[in-house]
């Protein structure tokens, strides 16, 4: 009896649930009405296909907002069958779910003023507002309606919540209660875990706003599958965009040129392959550590080392974020990652000018590829918002034979996968390889054990693996008829296990390779200047000849003769940005140190010798700042 009992409370647990996600759909039917002429939507079934798709976002916030409802229901407190312990669940459940419920009414007219879900940021900025009461007053007053569509579903949802209660019991033993409690506790825990989520998958990080994007051909079909509750929820804490002042225009324009405009002209346009390298610093690439003048040095990247004699490679690059999806976006839109990062930002599925908008503008094909399952790391999503024509994941690949079972499809095979399909492209084509075996646990397949060098640390047998994938790649290329034509470009999106002293250093823990390679041998040479993830995609904007204005902070690595080579990163405390002599450290609002260029593990502090070069150097790094956190803000992440 007491087992079969508590599977009834169980049954009721899932009932309520089930309430708020029809809510949940009432409530997306009427943000679209709200906002149908800003969001067109042919056929119900396209609508339905994306109430469908929302499910998930809707599990993430419904979790979140009845963890205390769920707690209170499976956890045998008391006997949670009792009247006045029922009373407290309700209450718990009522308010919880309306407060995040009522979010949901804020976007059926604020949507049309920011074109997106409302976040964090939204509320903060609502918060600053000096008149509050005033606007309240003013929003009740226009929007009356909303507020009585509110109170209508409140009213109707508590009715069908008191439909169906728990009958109270007295007799029971108490010990099969409590027992099969502890079971259906686990069983419950691990589905909430997924819940929240997004799925089970140990490649695939908690889902975000931009993977709301991952499924749908117009990104405002985004903003159907979000809702605000998760807008809010995601965002929580991840908010540290605010607008900027203080630094000239004339500053900022002279320093970095938001706005650039190359004159190239190129007769046949040239296919781009983009490879980022999963986790292969700079540390463990031969050809880029010659001059570091660190004893008995050794590296692991034979191929990309004799590739690089053949290319055009700079040896002091740094990566823009910490992580891989912050790559993404410095690499392809030229928009580095401060203390949050901008794809984890309420901003990122604003429209963006990238390289993938400027290919696509000129008439190429353009395609990802990450051997991942399809999501992992964001990336489907943030793809889709560049606007990638296509994306090839795990499931497009379609062979589980080549799975490492953790991370996505071994490099080797997928490389060989990629190849393919850009030999069925009609040129001009551009390609970007997101490889995978190069993380934790470290395991390469089976076959290829005790063939490369096992180093000094797990990481090294992976860089050996993934440089052998790349030989594999390039072998196979070099026989296709669209080789010739083709840019590659290699780097990395962030750094790992560190072995040599010189890479512990605080900046060099940010170092990168980059290298571009041309069988034309149009790219040669090394170059020492600074050099950066952003810089890569005026480059390639530069070489392919779109010569319109476009909005980069970065510099063509090329022929920009204008604009001095520098570097920014973002520690997630401090910024630090790199130029001529100097290295300056800043946090949000104070100056903390200046360090000279070569003192990469920053233990000189050379701020008590003002110069006019320091302050050059921090009125550069506000004035990017300022003009990053301004544009991101107002939206103005293109030359238009």
């Amino acid at each position: 009896m007491d087992k079969s009992f508590r599977i009834q409370e169980y049954k009721i647990l899932a009932y309520r649930l089930l309430l708020a996600y029809f809510f949940y759909f009432i409530a997306r039917v009427f943000f679209y009405i709200y906002n149908r002429d800003l969001i067109a939507i042919d056929a119900l079934g396209d609508f339905l296909k994306l109430c469908v798709l929302g499910l998930t976002f809707d599990t993430t916030a419904i979790l979140y907002t009845n963890l205390l409802f769920i707690l209170l229901s499976v956890v045998p407190l008391t006997i949670n069958t009792l009247k006045n312990y029922q009373k407290v669940v309700f209450w718990v459940y009522i308010v919880t779910n309306l407060i995040a419920f009522a979010t949901n009414f804020i976007d059926f007219a604020y949507y049309r003023f920011t074109f997106a879900r409302a976040s964090m940021a939204s509320l903060e900025s609502i918060n600053n507002e000096p008149n509050k009461s005033g606007l309240l007053f003013s929003f009740v007053g226009d929007y009356w309606h909303v507020f009585l569509i509110f109170a209508i579903c409140a009213y109707v949802w508590i009715k069908l919540y008191k439909r169906k209660g728990l009958v109270p019991i007295t007799n029971y033993n108490r010990i099969k209660y409590f027992s099969f409690s502890v079971l259906a506790i686990i069983i419950i825990g691990v589905l909430i875990v997924g819940g929240i989520r997004g799925d089970f998958k140990h490649s695939t990080r908690p889902i975000t706003l931009i993977d709301a994007s991952r499924h749908v051909d117009i990104p405002e079909y985004a903003n159907i599958v979000l809702n605000t509750p998760f807008s809010i929820i995601r965002t929580f804490g991840n908010n540290n965009f605010e607008k900027k002042s203080g630094i000239s225009q004339a500053v900022i324009e002279q320093a970095f040129h938001p706005i650039k405009e190359y004159k190239r002209e190129v007769a046949k346009k040239p296919n781009i392959v983009l490879i980022i390298l999963e986790s292969v610093g700079r540390e463990y690439v031969g050809s880029f550590n010659t001059d570091m003048g660190i004893k008995n040095y050794v590296g692991y990247t034979p191929f990309i080392d004799s590739l690089a004699k053949q290319s055009l490679i700079f040896p002091n690059a740094y990566t823009n974020g910490r992580k891989s999806i912050h790559a993404m976006s410095s690499i392809l839109a030229g928009i580095p990652s401060f203390k949050t990062a901008y794809t984890s930002s309420p901003f990122s599925t604003q429209k963006t000018q990238s390289l993938i908008s400027g290919l696509n503008e000129m008439g190429y094909d353009t395609s990802f590829f990450h051997g991942a399952p399809n999501g992992s790391m964001g990336f489907s999503g943030y793809a889709n918002i560049l606007g990638f024509d296509h994306y090839y994941g795990k499931t497009e690949y379609n062979n589980d034979t080549d799975y490492d079972g953790i991370w996505g499809i071994w490099d080797e095979p997928f490389l060989g996968y990629v190849k393919e399909e850009l030999s069925k492209k009609e040129e001009p084509f551009m390609g970007t390889i997101f490889t995978v075996t190069s993380h934790t646990p470290y395991i390469i397949p089976e076959k290829y054990e005790g063939k490369f060098p096992e180093g000094h640390l797990p990481m090294h047998k992976c860089v050996g693996y993934t440089d052998y994938a790349l030989k594999t790649f390039f072998d196979a290329a070099a026989k296709e008829p669209w080789f010739e034509n083709t840019i590659f470009v290699i780097t990395a999106d962030h750094t790992n296990q560190i072995y040599y002293q010189e890479y512990l250093k605080m900046v060099n823990r940010f170092a990168v390779p980059i290298l571009f390679y041309s069988p034309n041998k149009s790219l040669l040479g090394v170059d020492n200047d600074l050099a950066m993830q952003i810089d890569i995609y005026p480059t390639l904007m530069d070489l392919i000849g779109y010569n319109k204005p476009f909005r980069s902070w970065g510099r063509s690595l090329i022929t920009d003769s204008i604009q001095k080579p520098y570097a920014i990163m973002h520690n997630g405390s401090n910024m630090m940005f790199m130029q001529d002599s100097l290295i300056g450290v800043f946090s949000a609002d104070k100056t903390l140190g200046f360090y000279n260029i070569k003192d990469k593990g920053l233990t000189k502090n050379l701020k008590s010798k003002e110069s006019k070069n320091m302050l050059k150097i921090e009125q550069m790094a506000r004035g990017f700042e300022q003009d990053y956190m301004n544009r991101i803000i107002d939206g103005q992440l293109s030359a238009e």
